[in-house]
């Protein structure tokens, strides 16, 4: 299933700053911590913890936010269900790399191994 137009402009204007407690809250309910969300997001992005608060207290859109990302060279591993959408499928930049980052921080609540997390080829 592909994602419509008008979804693919909700991802794209939807704050970081609006989606990452939920994040927080998502993964602390499982035991995981703040620190190894920021891991996840610094793997996927190249952000460190002080441009993840930086990007949060600017309250930038999910599109600004993966237009100053460097991508991890081995996003493209990260396949799979999420939301109903087959990641490797989905044809828009911003939404595909959104749902990346629903994708890993999935994984960090399910429990998975930091190793299985960041994908290194």
């Amino acid at each position: 299933m592909e994602p419509t137009a008008e979804h693919n402009q909700r991802m794209a204007q939807m704050t970081f700053a609006s989606v990452y407690p939920l994040y927080v809250t998502k993964i602390e309910k499982k035991g995981r911590t703040k620190k190894e969300l920021n891991q996840v997001i610094e793997w996927l992005t190249s952000f460190d913890d002080k441009k993840i608060k930086e990007l949060i207290e600017m309250k930038v859109t999910f599109q600004t936010f993966f237009e100053k990302a460097k991508l991890n060279k081995n996003a493209d591993l990260i396949k799979g269900m999420i939301c109903g959408y087959r990641i490797e499928e989905i044809q828009n930049p911003i939404t595909r790399q959104v749902r990346y980052l629903d994708k890993l921080v999935d994984e960090l609540a399910k429990g998975k191994t930091m190793e299985k997390i960041l994908r290194n080829g």
